[in-house]
């Protein structure tokens, strides 16, 4: 592989987007090719999450993704993103009133432009407490409909794969999704299974 593969699972909270990422990475370790974790960074936001964010804690959560994808891109073959800077402007529109007070849209439109591949959990499941996120419908709704509105300006059709939230359980077969990202398996050998690496960031 010439150059290393950045796919992002995006969407709202509680849409099942972490379970995604390491069972996808999974698929791809078993191809044989190695693979990065770059983990939501919302988690270590010292600046406040949920309703109540400010544009600076939200802006903050931009840098930081960002900073982490520079970190890990090129330590796999194929890196592994919980979020994407494009579901991170949604909370930071948000947050905002749908205004930009710092200009970050040209910076948020050309970073789009460096993931291979988006997939988008729909939330058909229900929020779930887990001590960190946001339980309020409402709240989620809204991110929901910036998501609708926003994804198609900065991502084509032909970069993004949407998934029912429902859907990601043991049994789902990421085999389709893993040959869309780095093409056919090759003819041969069962390639080696690599493991899915979680690097130490900023943030350990």
């Amino acid at each position: 592989m010439p150059s290393s593969l950045k796919i992002a699972f995006i969407g709202s909270h509680s849409v099942r987007k972490t379970n995604a990422v390491h069972s996808f990475a999974g698929a791809v370790g078993r191809s044989g090719r190695s693979v990065e974790v770059g983990r939501e960074v919302i988690r270590f936001n010292p600046l406040g999450l949920n309703e109540g964010s400010t544009p600076e804690a939200q802006l903050w959560v931009i840098m930081a993704q960002i900073q982490q994808e520079l970190e890990l891109r090129n330590r796999a073959d194929v890196l592994v993103t919980d979020r994407a800077v494009v579901d991170n402007f949604a909370y930071f529109l948000r947050s905002t009133g749908g205004v930009d007070p710092f200009d970050v849209t040209p910076l948020i439109r050309n970073w789009a432009d460096t993931y291979d591949l988006f997939v988008r959990l729909l939330p058909d499941v229900p929020l779930k407490v887990d001590g960190v996120r946001s339980v309020n419908d409402e709240f989620r709704d809204e991110i929901e409909a910036i998501l609708d509105d926003m994804l198609p300006k900065y991502v084509d059709d032909d970069r993004i794969v949407t998934v029912q939230a429902s859907d990601v359980n043991d049994s789902f077969d990421w085999g389709a999704l893993l040959e869309r990202l780095v093409g056919p398996p090759e003819p041969g050998e069962p390639p080696v299974a690599q493991s899915v690496t979680l690097h130490p960031t900023l943030w350990d």
